[in-house]
């Protein structure tokens, strides 16, 4: 039968009654060596609050109406548990094969069939799985720990592992059937997309020459999306930053890699940005507007082209190059393109050169820079002073207008903040969320402090009076139907807490429309430079 679906029922409720990290990772290795090789994805897969593996593009396409139409119609669970992790994964894997007409009701029987069998606590386990959070306090980065102490190997191997092939489930899977040995030997795959490389943010030119020895390669930062783009002679896919594949929404990219890499295999690293007549960023919206479409590709690929800016090459025909130095992977990307559809780059060794190079990025409309020391090699998934990134942030003053209380490592704080501009028909108008920006001691101290202005709590979400002020950074403001403002700050983060501000200082929504407009001063806008705004915006 393998694990039974209650034994996992009963490790997600012990894990969530454990806060020790090692007891959850024990206890979460003891279920994982019990599991038969077959579902061994599945269980990490599930452990990890997913439905599929990381690596498995299928999806349930379930939403919350056809959810709540199927728990509906269920009559009293079973008394006894009969289900068995593969036997979840076999459904699951039905529920994501129906397409086509009579679709939803296929999806609606096969999910009521799931359920019926399943007892109370495993009925809520599945609907966390169906819904991706399981908040049951194994985030995934304690998974690499669980792996190693499942399998017997160092958490070293595991981790690396993982940087090169960014799925949790395929790792247990050798690590687990093939052994340590095998985990070892993992290598750069091609068509196995890896997590990218991140940058730390850094105050100014100095700090960032200090860090990197006072010389540094740098390269606009641009306003586009990542991507990671994979090819052996005329195959070639793409991936996301959050490793979704998107290959199918750009033909254009594709076209433009089967003629213009000479390599016959490679693998990059880089943005898609689209620009307007003059070479200036599109407003990031507008260009996810491309990655989301699943109809009429070639029309839109047609209205709205993308540039392609590649920075890093991983991967030159027969050559890894994910520990050559930084020097190095550029020279092979420049043979790669020939020069061509590449990052905008120089070496500074001075501050003035920096601030030179970041005032021309900002004034072509983009973000500003990312310096990357020389001697760097491509560390996958680590965010680190190798790669720094040079910003003006703006900031606006909101007001907090409720939390969300926090799983994981934030569990038992208030954490997700409910931000907000004076104005608006009550009197405050949201913008957003935001979990980022706090130590350890500020989440516990402004936990305590928004529990005392507590007006109301569901049980999930804490209301508070609009008392407290907060400085918030942001990349962007972005139109959005989801507030009542209008808007949404884009990468929003808690700079400081303005205990000198009361809510009547706090920034309006007049101001933000400002700002939103504004934006376009550096941007192109689509039907050309210096259109307006389309009829609708806020």
């Amino acid at each position: 039968m393998g694990v039974s679906l209650a034994a996992l029922a009963a490790l997600a409720r012990r894990l969530a009654a454990t806060r020790g990290r090692n007891d959850k990772i024990r206890l979460a290795a003891e279920l994982l060596r019990a599991v038969p090789a077959a579902e061994v994805p599945w269980a990490v897969a599930f452990l990890g609050a997913r439905p599929f593996p990381a690596s498995d593009p299928r999806v349930l396409d379930v939403g919350g109406a056809l959810l709540a139409e199927v728990r509906g119609a269920l009559g009293p669970p079973p008394a006894e548990p009969a289900l068995a992790i593969g036997d979840v994964a076999r459904a699951f894997e039905a529920v994501a094969a129906a397409r086509g007409a009579g679709s939803r009701r296929l999806r609606t029987e096969l999910l009521r069939d799931l359920l019926a069998r399943a007892t109370a606590d495993e009925r809520e386990l599945l609907v966390k799985l169906v819904y991706g959070e399981m908040r049951m306090g194994l985030h995934e980065g304690l998974l690499p720990d669980v792996i190693a102490a499942a399998s017997g190997a160092e958490v070293a191997q595991v981790r690396r592992a993982l940087q090169l092939v960014s799925d949790p489930s395929e790792v247990a899977r050798v690590a687990l059937v093939e052994g340590p040995p095998a985990l070892a030997a993992i290598g750069l795959r091609l068509f196995v997309p890896l997590l990218p490389m991140l940058a730390e943010p850094v105050a100014d030119a100095e700090a960032l020459l200090e860090t990197h020895g006072g010389r540094t390669a740098l390269e606009w930062k641009y306003d586009g999306a990542r991507i990671q783009l994979h090819k052996d002679g005329e195959a070639v896919r793409i991936w996301s930053r959050r490793l979704t594949e998107v290959t199918a929404s750009l033909p254009d990219v594709v076209a433009l890699a089967r003629a213009e890499l000479v390599g016959t295999r490679c693998i990059v690293d880089g943005e898609v940005v689209a620009l307007g007549a003059a070479g200036r960023p599109l407003p990031f919206q507008d260009l996810m507007r491309r990655f989301r479409r699943v109809h009429g590709i070639e029309a839109s690929a047609g209205e709205l082209p993308l540039a392609l800016l590649l920075f890093d090459c991983l991967l030159l025909d027969d050559r890894e190059l994910l520990d050559a130095t930084y020097e190095e992977r550029w020279a092979a990307l420049e043979r790669l393109t020939g020069g061509r559809h590449v990052a905008r780059r120089s070496v500074a060794s001075s501050a003035a050169e920096v601030d030179a190079f970041l005032a021309e990025a900002l004034a072509a409309g983009h973000e500003g820079l990312v310096a990357k020391a020389l001697d760097s090699p491509y560390t996958p998934g680590t965010r680190g002073s190798r790669w720094l990134k040079l910003k003006v942030a703006e900031t606006l003053d909101c007001v907090i207008l409720a939390a969300d209380r926090g799983s994981g490592r934030r569990q038992g704080w208030l954490s997700n903040y409910h931000l907000a501009v004076a104005g608006g028909a009550t009197g405050f108008a949201p913008v957003g969320k935001t979990f980022k920006g706090f130590t350890d001691q500020e989440f516990a101290e402004m936990t305590a402090r928004l529990r005392a202005l507590a007006t109301g709590d569901d049980g999930y979400t804490v209301t508070v009076r609009p008392e407290v002020v907060v400085e918030v950074a942001y990349n962007e403001i972005q139109r959005s139907p989801q507030y009542a403002s209008g808007f949404a700050l884009r990468f929003a983060r808690i700079a400081r807490v303005r205990d000198d501000k009361s809510p009547a200082h706090a920034s309006t929504l007049d101001e933000l429309r400002a700002r939103f407009q504004a934006q376009f001063a550096a941007k192109a806008r689509r039907g050309g430079e210096g259109a307006a705004e389309p009829d609708g915006a806020p």
